[in-house]
């Protein structure tokens, strides 16, 4: 039982911090775009040498990544999610069929 509590307590700990995450994420994600604009506009200025166009390429692609933070904090979520499940069913096998009848009377 202890280590059920554990495990529910380090999940609540983990959820907090993807809450935490997810925050600053998508305060983050405005000035990304942004950027992500400038960076395009960018690419359009006449005589670009060529490895600086391969920068702002990256640099786009990289700031296109936010997506991904994203689709990570979500599948974290659901993991968790799966995990409190998890330990939920784990409880009530271990709840003595006599008391679950008692609780139905």
């Amino acid at each position: 039982m202890g280590a059920t509590l554990s495990v529910a307590r380090s999940s609540l700990m983990v959820r907090e911090a993807v809450d935490m995450l997810e925050e600053f994420v998508n305060q983050a994600a405005e000035p990304l775009e942004q950027a992500g604009i400038v960076a395009i506009e960018a690419r359009n200025i006449a005589n670009l040498p060529q490895h600086i166009d391969q920068h702002l390429i990256r640099l786009i692609m990289d700031i296109e990544r936010i997506d991904s933070i994203r689709t990570i904090i979500a599948a974290v979520r659901q993991d968790l999610l799966c995990r409190v499940v998890q330990i939920e069913k784990t409880q009530e096998s271990r709840v003595p069929q006599s008391a679950l009848v008692s609780q139905v009377a």
